[in-house]
């Protein structure tokens, strides 16, 4: 008979989980086979995350993890102890939607809306890392997720449109905080 050390879980026995849940410290309880995406959904409560394959293929469960895009469905939630974990809800914090979420409503870039909020979590994290992507990267990009309703025509039109205004505002913001000169 072996003795189980002091950190293996009996199955069945739930161990507490504290993360950063969209800028808020969150504690919740899990088995050490439950996935991210069931934690955050069904522990913690934050639904806008979707389960769709549970294989990673679909992208649909998305979040972000310490910053960068992962798949929910093929962590475990014992991994983002102590980490920050963003979901779509994060991208509107005051309950405004910010300007990704307004792209894609502009650009009618959903229908259904089941995969949307991984995308999203996947846009905003791309534009962090590739700030005036090209058509082409885009749309790479969003090979890594399925959507049957849209056709990603609209989704990468938003995209770019947000691309687009960030780096006109970045321009704006730096030319106004240049000294103007003296005669």
């Amino acid at each position: 008979m072996s003795k189980t050390s002091s950190t293996t879980l009996a199955r069945g026995e739930r161990r507490r989980i504290t993360v950063t849940l969209n800028g808020r410290e969150r504690t919740g309880y899990c088995e050490s086979r439950d996935l991210l995406s069931d934690f955050v959904r069904h522990e913690l409560g934050a639904t806008g995350t979707h389960v769709g394959c549970e294989h990673g293929v679909c992208g649909a469960c998305t979040v972000q993890v310490d910053g960068v895009a992962a798949r929910s469905c093929l962590m475990l939630a014992v991994q983002v102890e102590g980490r920050r974990v963003d979901t779509v809800e994060g991208l509107a914090p005051d309950q405004t939607l910010g300007d990704l979420q307004r792209a894609f409503q502009r650009h009618h870039a959903l229908q259904c809306g089941f995969c949307t909020a991984g995308i999203l979590m996947s846009c905003a994290d791309y534009l962090k890392r590739v700030p005036d992507p090209t058509e082409t990267q885009v749309r790479e990009m969003l090979s890594g997720h399925l959507c049957r309703c849209t056709g990603y025509t609209p989704i990468v039109a938003a995209v770019l449109d947000v691309a687009a205004l960030r780096n006109e505002n970045n321009k704006n913001n730096e030319s106004s905080k240049k000294e103007p000169e003296h005669a």
